[in-house]
């Protein structure tokens, strides 16, 4: 028969080491998405300059009627690609702004968490140590 007063804790410290582990990894995560939404928006914003030189082109040679009224066409599909790459840089600024308020309220927590347990220490820790000048 096991007696219930050999249940133990696990040591405050041990419990500290994984939560840091924890948030350490949930940041890295954050970090990560925040670099592959920047490079995408990178690689977007370099297709938006490549096609407005071609449409801009396009234009100027339609009205030096060195290009064919049939490229109006290809005005059109840019024209599509443009607004496409404009809707794509917008939602991407939306998810920065997102996971930048999950980074924030991480960190916020973290440091939250930090003064509690060092509050909860300060608390539990001998009178004599808590009032060492």
């Amino acid at each position: 028969m096991a007696s219930i007063f050999a249940f133990r804790t696990r040591s405050p410290d041990r419990d500290r080491e994984t939560d840091v582990t924890r948030f350490e990894q949930l940041a890295r995560s954050l970090d990560q998405l925040t670099s592959e939404i920047d490079a995408e928006r990178t690689g977007i914003r370099n297709r938006y300059e490549a096609v407005s030189a071609n449409a801009a082109f396009l234009v100027e040679a339609m009205d030096n009627s060195e290009a064919s009224s049939r490229r109006a066409d290809d005005m059109d599909r840019w024209t599509e690609s443009l607004k496409t790459c404009l809707r794509r840089i917008e939602a991407l600024g939306r998810q920065t702004e997102f996971i930048a308020g999950l980074r924030h309220a991480l960190d916020t927590f973290v440091d939250e968490s930090r003064k509690a347990d060092e509050g909860s220490s300060a608390a539990s820790a001998p009178e004599e140590v808590r009032h060492r000048p």
